[in-house]
């Protein structure tokens, strides 16, 4: 089932189902946990955000065996968090039957808003549940953790640890994220033309429309840093080629839009000096990996998903309705295109002034 689908059907019986599971009842375990599962439906970047929760998690329990249950399009983000035991797919009816045949000591639903997530947990064989109270949800887990929307959103997954006697850190220990060798390897191998000039990467490509900037703009900004005399690597999915391939023939830059892995792409990003790209995955997981961001938002909250940190800067929407996005949608608007305003000069000087720091 798509992203849509589980949306629309949360949406028509999400709070029926959750009024007619029995409540959780209270639970105070005498010993730690040997068994948890992690639930994360969603994108990249909540995944990638959840990650230095989950570590503290596994650095307080280390003999504790940590599953994730993700989506397919959101698991392999896992693959940056060494020590997990196994990711299973939410959208998988075999792979989540297989799940709710088993057995944990505890289950923690990381979703924040939509209610299946927590119907699952309900449904899976844990002793004891830990999930956000944004909603009738609450009362499927017998830990219900608060949720602030004015908060980053790494430091409210801590909220989940709360319960546990877990704290939050006063900053996020950066990197959080560790890649695969052999992604590391080719991705030099990808940029080795450019020897040890600094570079930026450009991630042109949005998961809605209303977070699209827009090829064009992008273009003007590769070509003014080109003309700086700064080399650019444009990445993306085989969604964004034909963007990527007209900035990279107007300006000379590096096309890898659809030719590597998500760990991969990664890795072009640790190598790089800046990323500049809309609120994405990208965006977190460059933050998660020291590499210094760009980042253009439009609908989303900056206060609650731009990185934080010197290195991180931002442009924000300047229209009177923005930022309008909340639990992962956004509005119907009677503004047409995109929520972006940003000036692509004011972005280009930004952009080359970040490279030329340090």
């Amino acid at each position: 089932m798509q992203a849509n689908q589980l949306k629309r059907f949360d949406a028509l019986a999400g709070s029926l189902l959750v009024r007619l599971m029995p409540r959780r009842r209270k639970f105070a375990p005498a010993e730690a946990p040997r068994s948890a599962l992690v639930i994360r439906p969603g994108g990249i970047g909540d995944a990638v955000l959840l990650i230095p929760a989950l570590r503290a998690l596994m650095a307080a329990y280390p003999a504790c065996r940590i599953d994730i249950l993700a989506e397919y399009r959101n698991a392999a983000a896992f693959d940056f968090c060494p020590g997990v035991n196994a990711v299973h797919h939410y959208d998988e009816p075999g792979e989540l039957r297989a799940v709710l045949k088993s057995r944990y000591d505890l289950v923690i639903d990381t979703e924040q808003w939509y209610r299946l997530s927590a119907l699952v947990s309900r449904l899976v064989r844990a002793r004891r549940s830990i999930g956000f109270a944004t909603n009738e949800r609450k009362r499927l887990f017998t830990d219900a953790a608060p949720y602030d929307m004015g908060e980053y959103e790494p430091f409210s997954f801590f909220r989940l640890l709360a319960p546990l006697g877990i704290e939050a850190p006063a900053e996020l220990p950066v990197p959080f994220l560790e890649l695969p060798p052999a992604a590391l390897e080719h991705a030099a191998r990808l940029v080795a033309r450019l020897g040890e000039q600094p570079f930026a990467v450009i991630f042109p490509g949005a998961s809605v429309p209303r977070k699209e900037w827009g090829g064009v703009k992008f273009r003007q900004v590769a070509a003014s840093v080109a003309l700086a005399g700064h080399a650019t690597v444009v990445v993306g999915g085989k969604e964004d080629v034909d963007v990527a391939d007209a900035i990279a023939r107007a300006t000379g830059a590096i096309n890898l839009a659809g030719e590597t892995s998500l760990a991969e792409t990664a890795a072009v990003i640790a190598a790089a000096k800046v990323l500049l790209t809309g609120d994405s995955g990208l965006l977190h997981i460059a933050a998660g990996l020291g590499t210094p961001t760009l980042a253009l938002f439009g609908p989303s909250d900056a206060v609650k998903w731009a990185p934080k940190g010197n290195g991180h800067r931002y442009f924000a929407s300047s229209l009177p309705c923005a930022p309008c996005a909340r639990w992962g949608t956004i509005p119907p608007c009677a503004h047409e295109g995109s929520c972006i305003d940003a000036d692509p000069s004011e972005v280009a000087r930004t952009l080359i002034q970040m490279l030329r720091e340090g």
